[in-house]
């Protein structure tokens, strides 16, 4: 019962309220989805944090997509064998992984630190930022206790688990053998999921497509000031 409530239950009440939830904010607070951007507050830390966190989460989620969602029977069929795998994960998902706790981790001081970002601060960001956390922590932990290419295989179990959710299939069982620090890596990941509409977040489904078809805006040169005429009397 409690590997059905876990494994099936919770994930699905959190991808509800992630697709339910876009759409909710999306009607009912179009001006509020934004990044909310506090640049004008603190430039130097949040360039640093900004930078090193977008790039290594893309290249994390990249790296979730080839072992998650793809099969493992695809990669064999390629050649691809279970150590050649196993290293071009260690070697493009450590440093991912790592760029983007670092960029985390400094942007959670700047929002901690700097007093006119902290208060500014919503609710919503410091939960963001708190799942955030956990997810990429517990990721990296999973990632280093499982250096050993002979150890965990996440493909034959998280793997088809998590397609199975996709395909309204969903098989528990593929958890049970499923070490600890994965598990709460994933119920953390669900845990974002299920807050992410309600938070800055939505900003990463903001696509500035209108601007392709905005018309262009004209700007006039502002022309200096002349002195007028003197009139001299004859």
């Amino acid at each position: 019962m409690a590997s059905q409530f876990l494994w099936v239950i919770v994930p699905y009440l959190a991808l509800v309220l992630f697709v339910a939830g876009h759409i909710w904010r999306y009607q009912r607070d179009q001006f509020g989805w934004t990044s909310k951007s506090s640049e004008l507050l603190e430039k130097r830390q949040l360039r640093l944090g900004s930078l090193l966190f977008h790039w290594g989460i893309l290249f994390v989620f990249v790296g979730h997509v080839m072992g998650i969602l793809i099969p493992k029977p695809f990669y064999e069929a390629l050649g691809v064998t279970e150590e050649m795998y196993h290293a071009l994960a260690l070697a493009g998902g450590i440093p991912a992984g790592l760029a983007a706790f670092v960029g985390l981790v400094i942007l959670f001081r700047r929002r901690l630190t700097v007093k006119r970002v902290r208060t500014t601060s919503s609710t919503g960001d410091w939960v963001a930022l708190g799942f955030l956390l956990v997810v990429i922590a517990s990721g990296l932990s999973s990632t280093f206790l499982n250096i050993d290419s002979h150890g965990f295989d996440y493909r034959t179990t998280i793997g088809p688990w998590f397609r199975g959710l996709l395909t309204f299939r969903p098989n528990p069982a593929y958890m049970e053998a499923v070490p600890l620090w994965f598990q709460i890596h994933i119920l953390a990941a669900f845990g974002l999921f299920a807050v992410w509409p309600f938070t800055r977040l939505v900003h990463v489904f903001s696509f500035p497509l209108r601007y392709l078809q905005r018309s262009y805006v004209v700007y006039r040169k502002r022309m200096p000031k002349q002195a007028e005429p003197v009139n001299r009397a004859k």
